[in-house]
């Protein structure tokens, strides 16, 4: 079947039947072990090398606009592929079908790891398991910084912002997770302010002039704190809401991957609202890493600590909307984000900052490690990923098997 036109739009290619979306989706949800990267070859191999629903060019400007976007990018690229064959019903079939394999896989995992009694075997798989949390992070840190880094261009000015906006996600991350999504998108208007010609300060302070009654400079900026702030009393009202509230951050916030929103979600989680343990939001981030299908699913758990099955469905269905609003509002202009400047220049600001968060992450991570035994797991799985650069899943799988091993051998698990 030779490769569509980038330019038809969907209706041209619905030939393809919902019951083929449903089973290659499906397919894809079930085996997509190893997360994005495992994804983008899956749907690129279908897609566009053995199927020729969608030309190469195409499923490029895909990437590059579920990376722009917040949100998980690997889920988005399925949604807009299967939006790209049938339109919205599509993306909402194939969506679906990529997504809840994995969902059930976790699900179940849920409730065997957040037993109030697992046994000992499971307790230990559960701890090796949480000691290679800290290492992924850091990894998934180190393997997006290359391409930042050239992002920013040969200009010193550009790369010392750079490293700034590193550093500010780091730090922000480590010490205030809460507001990080106020940090990263800060790094991103800024460096738009920057890199725009006429800067865009001189053009907001004339239209500002020109407009009686207008609000003040900075209201624009400090609206997503105020979001925040008036969000605080309707979430502490408990019950599902607050489920929803941390769902919502996750799905729609999370610039860079699911790794960027781990601190905010682990303060959450853990301190704010106390539905787990930092030794459980560990094994919440493993679990979301072995399983297939989207990283982001770790918010399921969350949701199933909170709420039981019902509060994991929520979290879920909520933390996904938006990646398919994204999709089917805005699908037909991914082409044009990848040369739009400003878009490009907010993302060279948040980029790094993004990155940042993520190393940055490794620093609460490590310090919910409660035994010993651990760091010597989290130093062969530094060595497994870091040093040789070797798969997640397997570092994952090999410290949760030496974490079995040392529950075994009568090392503490409590």
């Amino acid at each position: 079947m030779p490769a569509t036109d980038p330019a038809a739009t969907p209706s041209a290619t619905d030939r393809v039947p919902l019951l083929t979306i449903a089973r290659e989706w499906g397919r894809i949800g079930c085996i997509g072990f190893g997360g994005p990267p495992a994804h983008i070859a899956l749907l690129r191999t279908l897609c566009v090398e053995h199927r020729g629903w969608i030309s190469a060019a195409e499923f490029e400007d895909g990437i590059a606009a579920t990376n722009m976007l917040p949100g998980p990018a690997s889920t988005q690229l399925a949604i807009f592929c299967a939006w790209r064959l049938r339109g919205p019903l599509g993306a909402l079939v194939g969506g679906a079908c990529f997504i809840v394999p994995g969902l059930i896989v976790i699900l179940a995992l849920s409730a065997v790891v957040l037993a109030a009694r697992p046994p000992l075997w499971i307790k230990g798989a559960s701890l090796g398991a949480d000691a290679a949390v800290p290492v992924v992070a850091l990894s998934a840190a180190l393997s997006l910084a290359p391409a930042s880094w050239r992002r920013a261009g040969a200009p010193r000015p550009g790369r010392v912002r750079w490293a700034c906006y590193l550093a500010a996600g780091g730090l922000a991350a480590a010490l205030i997770g809460p507001f990080l999504v106020l940090i990263l998108v800060g790094c991103g208007l800024l460096e738009l302010l920057v890199r725009t010609q006429p800067p865009l300060w001189h053009r907001a302070r004339a239209r500002e002039a020109a407009r009686p009654g207008a609000a003040p400079r900075g209201a624009l900026l400090a609206e997503p704190a105020v979001l925040l702030k008036l969000a605080g009393p309707a979430v502490a009202a408990g019950g599902l809401l607050p489920v929803a509230w941390v769902a919502f951050k996750v799905g729609a916030l999370s610039y860079g991957g699911g790794f960027v929103i781990i601190p905010l979600m682990q303060h959450d989680a853990v301190h704010t609202y106390h539905w787990m343990t930092s030794a459980q939001f560990l094994s919440a981030v493993a679990l979301g890493q072995v399983t297939p299908g989207p990283v982001v699913q770790t918010v399921a758990v969350v949701g199933y600590a909170a709420a039981g099955v019902g509060g994991a469905l929520l979290a879920s269905l909520v933390a996904f909307t938006p990646s398919f609003a994204i999709v089917l509002v805005g699908g037909s202009r991914f082409g044009q984000l990848r040369g739009n400047a400003r878009v490009q220049a907010f993302l060279t600001g948040a980029g790094p900052a993004a990155i940042g968060a993520i190393a940055g992450a490794t620093i609460p991570l490590g310090l919910a490690l409660s035994h010993p035994w651990q760091l010597a797991v989290l130093a062969l799985a530094a060595a497994w990923l870091v040093g040789l650069r070797r798969g997640v899943v397997a570092a994952i799988v090999g410290a949760g098997a030496l974490g079995v091993i040392a529950a075994l051998a009568g090392a503490p698990v409590t």
